[in-house]
């Protein structure tokens, strides 16, 4: 079995002003798990190596180092508090019963999750069957 360097038994040296990276971590994928990561890379300008660093370590720390969803979280919640605000007198003026729009407040408020988690489910299952259909085009294998 191959000797393992702990960090403490590393050298402390500096690599463009920040500790050198000196541990390795790997993983096993199939081909389209590959594609999504390294399509997810390019969308975000960086390398796949770059870009699963940083998705595993937003991971590891519980996802809060993303401020920029945190700012879209805040601003979707404004704009929901704005349509219901407006809605209110337009259903009430139509002549919709308070309880009747509170009950259909209600029940949005309640099912959003649900819903907002098939809609990325979808989504993801589309771009998984995308991929696998992209890497089954350029396989050696395929014949056409």
């Amino acid at each position: 079995m191959g000797d393992v360097q702990t960090m403490r038994d590393r050298p402390k040296e500096k690599l463009r002003g920040r500790d050198r990276r000196s541990l390795n971590l790997s993983t096993k994928l199939t081909a389209v798990e590959a594609r999504v990561i390294e399509d997810a890379a390019t969308r975000a300008g960086k390398t796949p190596s770059e870009w699963a660093r940083e998705a595993l370590l937003r991971a590891a720390q519980g996802g809060s180092s993303n401020s920029l969803g945190m700012d879209i979280f805040i601003e979707c919640v404004g704009s929901q508090m704005l349509m219901m605000a407006a809605f209110d007198p337009l259903l009430k003026a139509s002549g919709m019963a308070t309880e009747h729009i509170s009950a259909l407040f209600d029940r949005v408020q309640k099912t959003k999750l649900i819903r907002a988690q098939e809609l990325l489910a979808k989504r993801a299952n589309r771009r998984a069957e995308e991929a696998r259909r992209a890497t089954e085009g350029h396989s050696p294998d395929s014949r056409e």
